[in-house]
């Protein structure tokens, strides 16, 4: 085989007319190591500054030239210029035109496009490129199909002509995109189809008169690929969703998704990010829903936003609302899930400086349970700290404010102005094996409650003697300490083993607060980490007396490579003044000691493949569990199945919050669950889920699911038991009967080209999965 390597065309083709061929042969190969790998990008490979000037070299086994005319190559012919190669049985090279012409198995490729074509003509000059019964590929993003002819009029830029597009690889026909044109740019990562139609395994699908699509992951505006499922509850489903590249800092993606059962759907996305921050606007509308006729437009809407300007200033915006109650109930939502009881609506501002801050914010809610109480709305609250870290040696001095106006569209409550402030200074002292903190605080609280349209004589105010105006000064003392021991474990090597006790000694003297209703505040639980706060209600409008010690201590084990493997925490609170234990607990004798609930804590992690995390309150005085949780995980290659269990007595729920529990539950909450999911192999997986309430002894929830995933799709099955309600309600169980919605879904979509598989199947039941030892991990 003779070789001929040349430089620039058009300075050297009519040298190669007249170099001798045992010249030619006896010139340096410079185009057998240079040559770009055949199936490799190079998009990223720098560019020379004009790529027509780059040196061109051509092997062959035989040439015949005219002079001055053109010169045919013929035999096992390569061309090569920069990343540009062709191989061919036959290449013509056209001196007076700059065109090289290929003939016969002909194979291109340029670094992003590789293509066979029967034939292929280049102009040099201005790197114009025509294909002509071609199967292409794309090498930088997954993308192949076929053409009657393609031309590459730009660095990037392809027009196919009667052509074909997929994200499947060789011999796969799952699904591609016929047109009569497709319009590529792969430097904008888009593709434009004239007459498109949609097949699957070549049966037309669906026909679009015109489409954009995105072809990489860089925002374009287009359509993007559409999803079709089946459930029993809907019927057919079919989302077709629109990206709208709006600006480089904004955007917007809507979604029509049509529901044979209820009809069709308009979901949108905006997203955006300018000097305040970053935010998005949801919207879900549905006009009419056929399934439920009776209730209407069905519509959801949220905003949220977050931001930092000019370093000082910080903005927080969470604002939801749905038409109905029974939205998240009766529709899939991205607002929220099936189990929410309530939607926030919340706009914050902040300032902050050095020694002090101050925030404006407005709340409300909506709430999504019939017969719940209506929560008060803060309209608006002004909060003002002030910060003297080290105003002495070993003394911090604060002072915490804040003004708050609450409001309600219960017309029996009484709405309010609250004024609270509260200095206190603080000695810490802390070495590197433990520290020792003593603070003392003043709480002072003004109240001006608006009752004059209020019907005090009503039930809900049964304990109460509110006034209208009421001050209320209160003291606060608080001392904890805390040690960190360590020591090498006698009985496992490579151990270290933690020893941290801790201390508080906590004084709020009593005070009578039946004068003030409850706007914004609720009983915290008590946790081991609780029995270390200061107090017990989660804002102002109790302060719970105290004089008591809270004590405990965690243990942890880390192995060699300072990694957690076990913690152990217990503790407990001794009263001094036992009336102060719990004010919702009734005066009896099962109540009678001095010592609160034992709190216990375990998280354990055996070798990163077992996980435990496990939580009780232990009651001493009626030697029964209060509360309790627990979660065993087991992980193996491709998978993971845990079950978990969760406990709470019926008393222990009626001591911390104020709810008409003949409407929830018969005999406290006592509930189990199973999750497991598995890859099989790199194409199938499954997963699984399984609620038990072993108070009424009925099914909560049950979900089973399969997915396949090709290269280039993927199927999903699954089918699911859930819940729904007790019909009559609850409160007249056990004559009440549960009612389930039962749903069998398939779930198809394609893969590549910026779409993705979506969520894996899950429940939406709020005993779903939780990550055991996450504090730790």
């Amino acid at each position: 085989m003779s070789c001929f390597p040349r430089t620039f065309l058009a300075a050297s083709i009519s040298a190669a007319l007249f170099v001798p061929q045992t010249l030619a042969e006896s010139m340096p190969d410079a185009s057998v190591q240079d040559l770009p790998t055949t199936d490799q990008c190079l998009i990223n490979e720098p560019e020379p500054e004009n790529p027509t000037q780059q040196p061109i070299n051509v092997e062959a086994d035989s040439l015949e030239a005219i002079n001055g005319d053109k010169a045919v190559y013929n035999g096992n012919v390569v061309v090569t210029q920069g990343k540009k190669r062709i191989n061919a049985n036959r290449v013509t090279l056209h001196q007076k035109d700059n065109i090289v012409v290929a003939e016969g198995d002909v194979n291109f490729n340029d670094g992003q496009f590789k293509t066979v074509s029967d034939k292929a003509t280049n102009n040099l000059t201005t790197e114009q490129i025509t294909l002509e019964n071609t199967k292409y590929k794309f090498l930088c993003e997954p993308g192949r199909g076929e053409a009657v002819y393609v031309s590459k009029t730009g660095k990037a830029v392809y027009e196919i002509q009667d052509g074909s597009i997929t994200s499947c690889p060789e011999n796969d026909s799952s699904w591609r995109m016929v047109a009569t044109s497709i319009d590529v740019d792969q430097d904008e990562e888009e593709a434009t189809f004239y007459n498109p139609r949609f097949e699957i395994q070549n049966v037309p699908v669906f026909y679009l008169p015109f489409l954009t699509v995105p072809i990489g992951d860089t925002r374009k505006t287009g359509f993007l690929y559409p999803t079709v499922s089946y459930g029993s509850s809907d019927g057919y489903e079919v989302e077709v969703p629109v990206y709208w590249n709006l600006a480089p800092n904004y955007d917007l993606q809507t979604t029509l998704k049509y529901m044979d059962k209820r009809g069709a759907q308009l979901n949108s996305k905006f997203r955006y990010l300018n000097d305040f921050g970053t935010g998005s606007i949801v919207s879900e509308y549905l006009p009419d829903d056929e399934k439920y006729q009776d209730k209407g437009a069905r519509w959801g809407v949220q905003y949220q936003h977050t931001g930092i300007f000019d370093q000082v200033w910080k903005f927080d915006i969470d604002y939801a609302k749905v038409s109905d109650i029974d939205y998240f109930t009766d529709l899939g939502s991205s607002i929220g899930n099936r189990e929410d009881g309530q939607l926030i609506q919340e706009v914050k501002a902040s300032y902050r400086s050095s020694s002090w801050d101050a925030s404006i914010q407005t709340r409300d809610f909506q709430i999504l349970t019939s017969g719940g109480n209506t929560p008060y709305q803060l309209l608006p609250q002004v909060d003002l700290n002030y910060y003297a870290p080290e105003l002495m040696r070993y003394l911090d001095f604060d002072v915490k404010s804040k003004i708050s106006r609450f409001e309600t569209d219960d017309g029996n409550k009484p709405s309010a102005t609250r004024v609270h402030i509260e200095p206190g200074f603080k000695v810490p002292l802390g070495t590197t094996w433990g520290s020792w903190t003593t603070e003392a605080r003043v709480l002072g609280t003004y109240y001006h409650q608006d009752l004059s349209n209020v019907n005090l004589g009503s039930s809900i105010f049964d304990g109460y003697d509110l006034k209208e105006d009421v001050s209320r000064v209160i003291p606060e003392f608080r001392s904890h300490a805390g040690i960190v021991l360590e020591r090498d474990t006698i009985v496992l090597d490579s151990y270290t083993q933690t020893l941290e006790p801790q201390m508080q000694y906590l004084y709020v003297p009593k005070e009578e607060q039946n004068d003030i209703y409850l706007y914004d505040t609720t009983l915290l639980q008590t946790d081991y980490y609780g029995l270390f706060r200061s107090r017990r209600y989660s804002s102002v409008d109790r302060i719970a007396p105290a004089n008591q010690f809270s004590y405990g201590a965690s243990t942890r084990f880390f192995d060699s490579a300072y990694k957690e493997r076990l913690a152990l925490s217990f503790g407990q609170i001794f009263y001094l003044d036992k009336e102060y234990k719990n004010a919702n607990a009734p005066t009896d004798d099962k109540h009678d000691s001095n010592y609160s609930a034992l709190a216990v804590e375990l998280d354990f992690n055996y070798d990163d493949f077992l996980f435990y995390h496990g939580g009780i309150q232990y009651d001493v005085d009626s030697n029964e569990v209060q509360f309790g949780n627990s979660t065993l995980e087991y992980r193996f290659n491709g998978g993971y199945i845990q079950g978990n269990y969760r406990y709470v007595t019926r008393e222990y729920i009626a001591e911390t919050v104020d709810l008409n529990l003949d409407a929830i539950t018969e005999d406290g909450i006592s509930q189990a669950g199973l999750l497991s999911s598995y890859q099989i192999s790199p194409k199938w997986s499954v997963n699984g889920q399984y609620f038990y309430d072993l108070t009424t002894e009925q099914d909560l929830e049950w979900l089973a699911g399969v997915r396949y995933t090709s290269d280039c799709w993927y199927i999903g099955f699954s089918y699911s038991n859930r819940l729904k309600e007790w019909e009559p309600a609850f409160s007249n169980y056990p004559d009440s009967e549960p009612e389930y919605e039962n749903d069998f879904q398939i779930n198809f979509g394609i893969i590549g080209f910026g779409t993705n598989m979506g969520t894996e199947m899950s429940s939406s039941n709020s005993l779903g999965y939780g990550r055991p030892f996450i504090l730790n991990n």
